[in-house]
This record gives structure tokens, C-alpha cells and sequence, in this order.
């Protein structure tokens, strides 16, 4: 049986994370003769790596700081981390199909922040964004069991230092991920009113409260339209916004 190349480098970066082949073989399915044959070891295990990459580890792994903000507001807005077996976690993050510049800038993001596999796997009209490590959780300490709007989503001190020095790159993760950017028009008798808005949407009291609180320190007006929804609608706010979020591509 011929693997796609994406299934030898899952292999080799859970291998990386020190897992044992017949771990990896119940992780991923693929039998551990096969494992053992991809890594080149002998039936016994895996190597460990020498250092984790995980900077909440281990302080000699430098977190890229901007790269970590931007993808905490992707995961945010439309992410999910899912446990595995063996202690292995799954990092995804969902993005419409069509828009190729976000799917790239996703995966490239994932990637700086830890240096494991990315794939990008189609799901009907979206893709979905993954990526497996032990260290996702330690990252996203906001990962648990049920929907993000049903439990509380508080940063912690850390997380909120890093939003504080990086406020656009969060704004440009959540709008990206559960946001848009459109021309909105208004009828008023004969005459018609066009003018473009921002708006966020998340069922999470707690994650539209992480994102009015980037805009409050940013300066940038923001309405509540109802129970999900954030507008930002002046002209100078979004103009603002335009020099480093923009619309969807």
C-alpha cells in the first residue's frame, strides 16, 4: 500500500514528540511495521527529541510572539483542540475554501509557533487547518472538553502581555477567522446609503469581550448589534483597520 508523503511526515513529527511507534500506530492507524520502516528503528521505540520545542516547556524554545497572537485569534474564532490518545493533541482551524491567501498565512502561522507537520484537509466548502503536538494544550491553555461559548474563555496573565504588545495581529485573527469585512446599504425612502463595516460574530460572551478589548486599546469604536455581533463602522476606524486586516482574500 502506497502512503501519501502527508502521512510520513505526521510519522515523523509525532516520532519527534517522542512518541513510541506503536503510540503513533494507534494515533494514526498506519501499522507499526510501517511506522518503524518510515523512522528507520528497530522494533523497540522511537527516539526523543534532545529539546522540546514547546516554549511553555522549555526556555530554550523562543515562542514567535506576533505569529503566536495572530493564531490564538484564529483558534479562537474558528479552532478546536482535540485530545488524542497517548497524550497527542490536535490542533484545527477551519477556513473557507476559497480563500487561498488566509489558508497559507494560517498554516505558515501554525507552523512558526511549533515546528510540527501542518496539512490542510478539504471539508465540502471549507478546509480544515491541523496540526498534532503534546504542547498545543500548553499554548492554548483555553482548550477543553465542549463548545467554547458554553464554558468560560479567559486568557491567562501571559496570554494578555502578548495581546497587549500584539493588539492588530489578534483583531486580524478573529476577524479572519469568525469575522468579515462587507459594503453595507441602507434604504432610506428613494435614497439609497452604502458604506463599508467590520463585523465579528461569536456566540462567547468571554471571546467578544477578548476582541472589544483589542479595539478599546487600539481606540477603535465598536457597537454591539445584538447578541452576537460587533460592528465597527466609522469611516476613520475602518480605514484603520484596512491597513492591516483588509478584506478577505
Amino acid at each position: 500500500m502506497t502512503h501519501p508523503r502527508a502521512h510520513v511526515d505526521v510519522v515523523k513529527a509525532l516520532a519527534g514528540e517522542g512518541l513510541t511507534a506503536s503510540e503513533i500506530a494507534t494515533t494514526t492507524g498506519i501499522s507499526r511495521s510501517t511506522v518503524r520502516g518510515w523512522l528507520g528503528q528497530s522494533p523497540t521505540r522511537a527516539p526523543h527529541p534532545q529539546w522540546v520545542s514547546c516554549p511553555r516547556c522549555n526556555e530554550q524554545a523562543e515562542l514567535d510572539e506576533a505569529a503566536y497572537v495572530y493564531l490564538l485569534g484564529m483558534y479562537l474564532g474558528d479552532g478546536t483542540i482535540s485530545r488524542q490518545r497517548n497524550g497527542v493533541s490536535r490542533l484545527r482551524i477551519f477556513q473557507t475554501a476559497k480563500y487561498l491567501n488566509l489558508i497559507d498565512e494560517c498554516r505558515w502561522k501554525m507552523q512558526l509557533v511549533l515546528p510540527n507537520r501542518v496539512s490542510v484537509q478539504p471539508r465540502g466548502g471549507c478546509v480544515e487547518i491541523n496540526s498534532y503536538s503534546r504542547h498545543w494544550p500548553c499554548l492554548f491553555p483555553q482548550a477543553g472538553p465542549g463548545r467554547k461559548h458554553e464554558r468560560p474563555i479567559v486568557l491567562e496573565p501571559w496570554q494578555t502581555s502578548l495581546v497587549r504588545c500584539y493588539p492588530r495581529l489578534l483583531l486580524r485573527g478573529l476577524i479572519q477567522s469568525d469575522g468579515s469585512r462587507h459594503l453595507n446599504t441602507i434604504v432610506r425612502g428613494d435614497k439609497r446609503y452604502s458604506y463599508s463595516r467590520y463585523e465579528f460574530s461569536n456566540a462567547s460572551d468571554d471571546i467578544r469581550g477578548i476582541f472589544t478589548g483589542a479595539c478599546d486599546l487600539l481606540g477603535v469604536h465598536w457597537t454591539q448589534m445584538n447578541a452576537r455581533n460587533i460592528s465597527i463602522a466609522r469611516r476613520e476606524d475602518v480605514a484603520f483597520l484596512d491597513t492591516f486586516i483588509g478584506a478577505k482574500s
